[in-house]
């Protein structure tokens, strides 16, 4: 996997044709904000030889170069179509699409009663521990997490199973949909610890008007056969409408073992 781009077919010469398969970073290819294997970093680089590849993720790019990459490998090199924070910035073949962004969206004062609100409700919030970076500012979006995104790995693993029980992300989500009716957002829960906030429109199928456009560019494809792997495909994830969308082939899958065994029976059987 450790290689340039170059030495894969182009993507209109794939053996596999028309087709694009995207994944899911947290839960999909890796453990949750854990780093991706060697062996499904051989696996992908196999699947890539034979079709073309892109993951599309919540986070921004830096965290998912920490997740996939390494030191020496740009994650923009070990993927045709990189889609962090749902598409908003995307790469395809190393060069950076057109972006868009949410606080020019719902501008400085309405973003800043949101803040608001959601800071003093995780004030008000009685859970065993909290922790530090309660919002996240992201270019498409916000991350919201009650217990902080500074949680250990344990401390991750502790909140999940107490969120599980509680539904302390589910509760605060009815909170601000019933405070902010009218802003246009909508909020996905995904990974142990957090959620996402953002225009309607802005969850993972944003990233599919990439892939819709990729015919209109030199050398690209008109991609009639989209696969998504994802593990939180339930509604109410961040995985629920693009796997959910008519545009695309969804897999739902429980972790990454489960992902390459998936791959391994559609592509390599």
């Amino acid at each position: 996997m450790a290689q340039a781009a170059s030495i894969y077919p182009p993507l209109n010469e794939r053996p596999v044709k028309n087709t694009v398969v995207l994944f899911d970073v947290d839960g999909t290819l890796t453990p949750a904000r854990r780093s991706v294997s060697p062996e499904m970093l051989q696996l992908l680089s196999e699947l890539r030889h034979k079709v073309a590849i892109g993951f599309v993720g919540g986070s921004d790019l830096a965290k998912q170069q920490e997740q996939l990459g390494t030191r020496e490998i740009p994650v923009t090199t070990l993927f045709d179509f990189c889609f962090a924070e749902n598409g908003l910035t995307a790469i395809r073949m190393g060069e950076a699409l057109a972006s868009h962004s949410f606080i020019k969206w719902i501008g400085e004062d309405k973003y800043k009663q949101l803040a608001n609100f959601i800071l003093h409700y995780i004030a008000d919030m009685d859970i065993p521990i909290k922790r530090g970076t309660f919002i996240e500012f992201r270019n498409g979006m916000i991350n919201v997490s009650p217990v902080g995104r500074n949680a250990s790995v344990q401390e991750r693993h502790d909140f999940e199973a107490f969120d599980k029980e509680h539904q302390v992300r589910a509760k605060f989500v009815e909170a601000l949909k019933q405070r902010f009716p009218d802003l246009g957002l909508t909020f996905s829960i995904g990974g142990q610890i957090s959620f996402d906030v953002f225009p309607h429109g802005w969850d993972k199928t944003y990233c599919l008007q990439h892939i819709a456009n990729e015919k209109n560019l030199p050398g690209g494809v008109d991609y009639t056969t989209i696969h998504f792997f994802g593990d939180k495909t339930y509604k109410g994830g961040n995985d629920w409408e693009i796997y959910e969308d008519p545009r695309t082939v969804g897999h739902s899958v429980k972790n990454p073992e489960d992902t390459a065994e998936e791959l391994k029976k559609l592509f390599f059987s």
